[in-house]
């Protein structure tokens, strides 16, 4: 898949720890795009949107239990 004109972004709540951090590419067709941080150049791996949504879901009923 051809990430090259993907926006990438980092949280806002990740801080100055030595990079890291994971980016995230939302805004493409039907997936999402995670990349670390520190190796902007390097993979990324590529989920489906429902998926990725499902794991986002997933991790904040876990942090707010």
């Amino acid at each position: 898949m051809d990430l090259s004109s993907a926006n990438w972004r980092k949280s806002t709540k990740s801080g100055n720890n030595g990079g890291a951090c994971v980016e995230v590419a939302a805004g493409l067709p039907g997936v999402v795009a995670v990349r670390d941080s520190k190796d902007a150049q390097g993979p990324a791996l590529v989920f489906a949107s429902e998926t990725f949504q499902t794991f986002v879901a997933a991790i904040k009923e876990r942090h707010l239990a």
